[in-house]
């Protein structure tokens, strides 16, 4: 590094610029070249970067979960009806088969309103449950709103009309 003709002369007769410190500025510059080099080359100690791909796959065996496996909540609804259903009709099965045993003869119609009764009215309660759930995740939201101070409603409505063969909307505030 060179410096101006002025502070060349002054370095080299040994005298110090009025407004620098006793030092030169050569050292000066020389000690911050070498704090911003040992900066730098301690930057790399300091940081460590590990390159090694992680496992995809841990190391540990698959475990069973305990309760249901994990599936769609529509799923979850159709395994809910269909288990309902098997038990009913397992105590359908056994009402009818000790209904026939009892009586010796049944009739054939009496068995089947016996036998069917059930099932349809198991069937009928899930497509009531099933309607009552859907219009409840439809309904809209309900909002509590409170206000301090006063407060203005505008119920003010507008009222469109487009008539012709080239339209002309009219809009008229009530």
């Amino acid at each position: 590094m060179q410096l101006p003709e002025p502070y060349q002369q002054q370095a080299q007769a040994g005298q110090p610029n009025p407004g620098e410190p006793a030092e030169s500025a050569n050292a000066q510059a020389q000690k911050l070249i070498e704090a911003v080099n040992e900066a730098l080359a301690d930057q790399h100690a300091t940081s460590y970067r590990d390159d090694t791909p992680l496992p995809v796959i841990g190391t540990a065996a698959p475990v069973p979960q305990p309760g249901r496996p994990p599936m769609s909540q529509r799923a979850t609804d159709a395994s809910a009806l269909m288990l309902s259903g098997g038990v009913a009709t397992a105590l359908v099965g056994g009402t009818a088969s000790l209904v026939m045993v009892a009586s010796g003869s049944a009739d054939p119609v009496v068995c089947a309103i016996v036998v069917g009764a059930p099932t349809a009215l198991v069937l009928a309660i899930g497509r009531v449950v099933g309607r009552v759930k859907a219009t409840v995740e439809a309904a809209p939201p309900t909002h509590h709103h409170h206000y301090n101070g006063d407060v203005v409603q505008d119920s003010r409505s507008i009222t469109t009309t487009t008539r012709g063969v080239i339209a002309n909307t009219r809009n008229q505030a009530r």
